[in-house]
């Protein structure tokens, strides 16, 4: 994996690059959605390219690992033949999934032992076996197996912690410079720099993370509860340290303004459930700010659900017509919320470089903020 970065924007820390993998090409800023079980719910792969436009999709390792199972994967050719997507895919390593399955999981020094949330069973992830298990997935870009801890955690605990995700790294990196990818095509390992809320600890894990070289750097264990202020901080913080010739990997984040916020401080990659969970719960993203379609005020409104025009269905659905899907529980309701709120991220994530290129991203972000927060 190979990234070009290709413009800078003034006043600001904003980027525009280009990331390469053997599955093609990503244009940064970019956001991700998310099909945690090898689908983005709801949304057939063809609308994810030709509609949404997007160029890369996250799966979830854990919930790989437990279904369909890494055999029937191998079996398979990997994930991309599996789920046909010929494009990048980035896999979590199922880290985050020990933070929010807390009361199934045991944390050691060897790794986390948890119950499936399926039917009960009990597994071990170590460091080792999620690099092999991304490794029989055939992801692009990997990521490492750390500790997400709350972001309310005490000091005491997040400095454990960090330490232990340290030493989990260490291990990652020699299973992944001791294995080979299974299918052919070039596959990068990401370290995720923790440490809460905490500066000091934030700065020792991006110091350290960077003795790896790796091919980029993800930012973990934010929008977990903190104020989105700190998070800023935090990101800030983090930025200034990660080498500028690498991407920037924001985890889990977040809303519009989020995704705003947080590439004026550098970031490069996002992913997030929220457009297409809050999507199929009647919430829609807009360039004047968020629809609750389920408002009585929207019955008889037959204009598009944007009326910027510049997402999935706008031209071809009102918002009295979603609306009517969403009350009536008719499915279509959530595929055409999903696809408008992910065509919607990806739109403004797109028109975020374009500003960045051109220069005016210092000008146009905070109008831009201000329009996505309102209630509509």
């Amino acid at each position: 994996m190979t990234f070009d970065l290709q413009h800078t924007a003034p006043g600001s820390q904003a980027r525009a690059g280009l990331i390469t993998t053997d599955h093609g090409t990503i244009e940064t800023p970019i956001f991700m959605p998310v099909g945690t079980v090898g689908s983005v719910k709801g949304v057939f792969h063809r609308d994810l390219s030709e509609e949404v436009g997007a160029e890369i999709i996250l799966a979830n390792t854990y919930h790989l690992y437990l279904r369909p199972g890494t055999a029937t994967l191998e079996r398979a050719g990997g994930l991309h033949r599996f789920c046909a997507w010929d494009r990048p895919i980035l896999t979590d390593s199922g880290g985050f999934q020990g933070f929010s399955l807390e009361s199934n999981r045991k944390l050691t020094e060897e790794g986390c032992r948890f119950s499936s949330h399926i039917d009960g069973s009990k597994h071990l992830f170590t460091p080792e076996n999620v690099i092999d298990t991304q490794r029989l997935i055939g992801a692009d870009i990997m990521m490492a197996f750390d500790e997400c801890p709350p972001g309310t955690a005490e000091y005491a605990y997040a400095a454990k912690s960090l330490e232990l995700t340290h030493r989990w790294l260490g291990r990652c990196f020699d299973r992944y410079a001791a294995t080979q990818p299974v299918y052919g095509h070039r596959q990068s390992l990401f370290p995720i720099v923790q440490g809460c809320t905490y500066p000091d600890l934030r700065e020792r894990s991006a110091r350290f993370v960077q003795q790896f070289d790796a091919d980029g750097y993800a930012i973990g264990g934010l929008a977990v509860g903190e104020p989105a202020p700190v998070m800023y901080e935090m990101i800030e913080l983090v930025n200034a340290i990660l080498p500028a010739g690498r991407p920037r990997y924001l985890m889990g984040v977040g809303t519009p303004v989020n995704l705003l916020e947080a590439i004026d401080r550098g970031v490069d990659m996002f992913d997030c459930v929220m457009p297409t969970r809050n999507g199929r719960n009647g919430m829609l993203f807009t360039a004047e700010g968020v629809i609750n379609i389920r408002n009585l005020k929207w019955k008889d409104d037959f204009s598009p659900i944007d009326p910027m025009g510049h997402c999935f269905a706008d031209t071809a659905y009102s918002k009295a017509y979603l609306r009517h899907l969403v009350v009536a529980g008719e499915m279509l309701a959530a595929q055409i919320a999903s696809l408008h709120n992910l065509s919607f991220y990806l739109w403004l994530v797109k028109e975020a470089r374009r500003h960045i290129a051109d220069g005016t991203f210092a000008a146009w972000k905070p109008a831009m903020v201000e329009r996505l927060s309102r209630r509509l």
